[in-house]
């Protein structure tokens, strides 16, 4: 079994087993156990859906707190594209930036900077001959973890570049110890500012033998809060951003593919849309592209349920707010190349969703009773036996995970004859 760090958890005292994010979750990783959910770590992708969704407000991410940031030296903040849309009226960057400054951190390194750096990369890398195509982005971990658990067949898809949030983080420490030799690596902070959950799965796990460059990730919500109580737009801004549209607009869905100046591309938001765009390719029914950019949150980043405003809101004020911007800030030239510590070395491996055993014969076996046996069930998908559809349960059964007689409908069934046999033939009701 793999060991991966999740940054969804649940709180059993606020769960009254509603079935509510079972039914939402996109990989089937949630079951309801005596009346309480329960999340399959080896399922679980830390999408969110189960947070956004929950109406008990019983999921909840893991970030670091804001406090934490001073157990180092020296602090700088990698502030996601997302966190410009959280404030009205924003016409210059420099502002949140800034407040940043103000709430306490020593710098401040925009991921939409190095976002455009990942942006010229991959116009590079899909000039590259003999890589597999369509090329699918691996900004959204939530993706990346879902093509290499349900989608294997595309692994080789995926683009090998780290996302702008590690770009960032290394850059950044590498610029603070040129400016403060006086300093330790281990002093120096690296705390991205997240709109999401997963986010923060990937800074604990990593990908592949990757290790992440970020030391806290913290909540959008959080630091707002802490900023719209220092930022004042009626005092002289200091602080300059050094990124254009082009990094800005990784934050909303479509903003990285539009950078690439290419027309092959396709670009998809929502994490069921998502799959079914992977459905697609891997059957091979779509037309030829050149890149996928798929982003698990409605919108994009700005959907992620670590935000504040409403996602639709957030990409209007993107909108607005590019109106004020430089193209890019950060770029590189055609004769340039990409820089070997930029590149993920090996995709890491998990044992696949749909595998019921490492043994080809096995799995064939429980494939051929889960079949049977969902062919029995009602087929309603009520969910009320604690699992998401029956197809599901029918699994659930076979591996030994669950009693037929937790379906309510086929248990009722089994009453009626009981009392039907039992009265001589008549019902209770005497029919």
């Amino acid at each position: 079994m793999n060991t991966y760090i999740h940054s969804v958890s649940l709180d059993s005292s606020k769960c009254t087993g509603c079935t509510t994010c079972m039914k939402h979750c996109p990989t089937e990783a949630i079951r309801i156990r005596n009346g309480c959910a329960v999340i399959d770590s080896e399922r679980c992708i830390d999408c969110g859906e189960c947070i956004r969704n929950c109406p008990n407000n019983a999921k909840k991410s893991i970030c670091n707190s804001f406090d934490e940031i001073q157990n180092y030296k020296y602090k700088i903040a990698l502030p996601a594209p997302a966190l410009l849309a959280q404030f009205d009226n924003l016409d210059n960057a420099g502002f949140v930036l800034q407040g940043l400054l103000d709430i306490g951190f020593d710098e401040v390194f925009e991921v939409s900077k190095a976002a455009e750096l990942v942006s010229a990369y991959t116009r590079l890398y899909l000039q590259t001959e003999g890589i597999k195509k369509p090329v699918i982005s691996t900004a959204c971990p939530v993706v990346a973890r879902l093509i290499v658990l349900r989608f294997p067949f595309l692994k080789d898809n995926l683009l090998p570049l780290l996302p702008p949030m590690e770009v960032a983080a290394a850059m950044a420490k590498k610029e603070a110890l040129e400016k403060h030799p006086e300093l330790k690596a281990e002093e120096i902070c690296t705390c991205f500012i997240s709109p999401c959950p997963a986010k923060m799965s990937y800074a604990r796990n990593g990908f592949g033998s990757y290790k992440s460059e970020v030391d806290l990730v913290v909540s959008m919500s959080e630091i707002y809060l802490k900023l719209i109580n220092v930022m004042d737009r009626e005092k002289a801004c200091d602080a300059v951003s050094q990124a254009g549209r082009i990094g800005v607009s990784w934050a909303i869905c479509g903003g990285e593919g539009s950078a690439l100046l290419n027309d092959k591309i396709l670009a998809a938001d929502g994490i069921n849309n998502v799959i079914s765009v992977l459905d697609q390719i891997e059957d091979g029914n779509i037309p030829p592209i050149d890149f996928v950019e798929l982003n698990a949150c409605p919108s994009g980043c700005v959907g992620g349920v670590l935000t504040i405003e409403n996602p639709y809101v957030a990409k209007n004020r993107l909108h607005t707010l590019r109106r004020y911007m430089p193209i890019s800030l950060n770029s590189i030239s055609d004769e340039e190349y990409i820089p070997k510590e930029s590149f993920i070395s090996d995709i890491p491996s998990y044992k696949p969703l749909n595998r019921l055993s490492d043994n080809l014969g096995e799995s064939m076996r429980l494939m051929s009773q889960i079949q049977a046996l969902r062919k029995e069930l009602p087929g309603i998908d009520c969910g009320s036996c604690g699992a998401p559809n029956c197809r599901a349960f029918a699994e659930d059964i076979v591996m030994g995970n669950a009693d037929r007689n937790e379906c309510i409908i086929a248990y009722k069934e089994l009453i009626k004859k009981y009392i039907k046999d039992y009265d001589g033939g008549e019902t209770v009701d005497g029919k």
